[in-house]
């Protein structure tokens, strides 16, 4: 697994820092994936998180081609930050063939000395007073 280095935005992912091959942003909003997956269909890739893993599978089967025939698969693993809702992660294939996987973060709330925090009247409905 690779590592932000403090930086955030788009980065390469180290193994493959001079291709387009796999791209990720990281920022305070949410966590994002983008994998070349143009040889896959939909329902040829599998996308599942596990234990903070999103674990990424793509295969088919033999396809003739202009060259012959060729089959594929695709394996990676990614590391979630640690600050992602793994139930909010999220795929799908763009029209260009870019497996875009996504979730949002926590949010994060600190106050400082003096701040009033205002809480809605609804979060009072369903307390029973004694």
């Amino acid at each position: 697994f690779g590592s932000m280095s403090g930086q955030e935005g788009l980065w390469d992912w180290p193994l493959q820092a001079h291709s387009d091959v796999v791209k990720v942003h990281n920022d305070d909003k949410k966590f994002e994936v983008h994998l070349d997956a143009q040889h896959f269909t939909p329902t040829e890739i599998e996308v599942k998180v596990v234990g903070g893993l999103i674990d990424i599978h793509a295969e088919h089967t033999k396809r003739e081609g202009p060259n012959g025939a060729v089959a594929r698969s695709l394996t990676r693993s990614y590391k979630l930050p640690e600050d992602v809702h793994e139930s909010a992660v999220k795929s799908w294939l763009s029209p260009r063939g870019t497996l875009v996987i996504t979730a949002s973060k926590k949010r994060h709330v600190s106050f400082s000395p003096n701040t009033k925090v205002v809480i809605p009247d609804r979060a009072w409905v369903g307390v029973v007073e004694d």
